[in-house]
């Protein structure tokens, strides 16, 4: 079995919108910008360091109208969070859902994710 060298790749997320940016990084993730890449193996995704999340941008009224909706698993519990309030107090919760959500719903996804770092 070989060992995959996985490289650290920096990106800079000023000015940046979140689903423009989170294809980027999902694809580094999965390794498809390299040719050794397999669908069903993570031995080719690299880390991500993102960097001036804080300076990214959301087009339109997203930041007025968008809502982040998660379930407490009880009756009548669903919550949801403006975009405005998520981005104000957590830029990177942004960015890390939208990069969540283009990644392949598998058991691979948890191990990619981790693969992220904010700075």
């Amino acid at each position: 079995m070989t060992r995959h060298r996985r490289d650290k790749i920096s990106i800079d997320a000023a000015g940046g919108r979140p689903g423009r940016l989170a294809t980027q990084i999902a694809k580094i993730l999965m390794g498809k910008h390299k040719a050794s890449y397999d669908p069903r193996v993570d031995a080719s995704g690299d880390k991500v360091v993102i960097k001036n999340v804080s300076q990214m941008v959301l087009s339109g009224k997203k930041l007025d109208q968008k809502e982040y909706l998660h379930h407490t698993m009880h009756p009548g519990g669903l919550k949801s969070i403006p975009a405005k309030k998520l981005f104000k107090e957590n830029p990177e919760e942004v960015l890390n859902h939208a990069v969540n959500k283009m990644l392949p719903k598998n058991k691979l996804r948890t191990a990619r994710m981790l693969r992220i770092k904010f700075e």
